[in-house]
C-alpha cells in the first residue's frame, strides 16, 4: 500500500525522532535505517522541502526534526514524499457519473480517508512509545533457515 519511499521516509524520520535533537549524518543514518546512502539523501531534501527535516552540511552538520516528533504526523511524512491521492472523479472517466462516485468508488474513497485519518491522529512520538519495544527493520533471511526445526 506504501511506497518504498514512503516507507524510507518512516524509518528516516523515526531514527531523527529517536535522536533526540541530535544532528545526525547521512553514513550513520543509513546505516541505522538501512536505507541507501543516495535514497536517502533524495528523501532527507523532500522531508526538508516540507519543513519537517533541517539539515546543516560541514563538520559539524546533519539532519534533525524540525518540529517535535509529537507534533510530526505519520500522515505528514507521507504527505511530503508521496501523498495519498482521494478519489475524486470516476477514475474510468465515464461522463455519466460526473462528480458523483460510483458504490465502489466511492467505498474505496471511504478506505483512503480511514487510513488517512489514522495517519493523521499518529505521530511519531506515538510510534517511539510503542509498548512492545523494538523490533528489526526487516527479517533476516539467513535467521529463517537456520532456525530450530526450519526445513533446509
Amino acid at each position: 500500500m506504501l511506497s518504498q519511499t514512503t516507507e524510507y521516509a518512516l524509518r528516516l524520520m523515526v531514527q531523527l525522532a529517536s535522536q533526540r535533537g541530535r544532528a545526525v549524518t547521512i553514513p550513520q543514518l543509513a546505516q541505522k535505517t538501512r536505507i541507501p546512502e543516495d535514497y536517502l539523501a533524495k528523501v532527507l531534501r523532500q522531508l526538508s522541502r516540507a519543513g519537517l527535516v533541517s539539515s546543516q552540511r560541514g563538520p559539524n552538520g546533519g539532519s534533525v526534526l524540525a518540529h517535535p516528533p509529537d507534533t510530526i504526523s505519520v500522515l505528514d511524512v507521507i504527505q511530503a514524499v508521496d501523498p495519498l491521492k482521494r478519489i475524486e472523479t470516476c477514475p474510468l472517466g465515464l461522463r455519466t457519473h460526473g462528480a458523483n462516485l460510483c458504490p465502489l468508488h466511492r467505498r474505496l474513497d471511504q478506505a483512503i480517508a480511514s487510513v488517512e485519518k489514522a495517519f493523521r491522529e499518529s505521530s511519531l512520538s506515538e510510534i517511539l512509545e510503542d509498548p512492545d519495544g523494538s523490533r528489526p527493520l526487516c527479517e533476516n533471511p539467513r535467521a529463517r533457515r537456520t532456525a530450530p526445526g526450519a526445513e533446509r
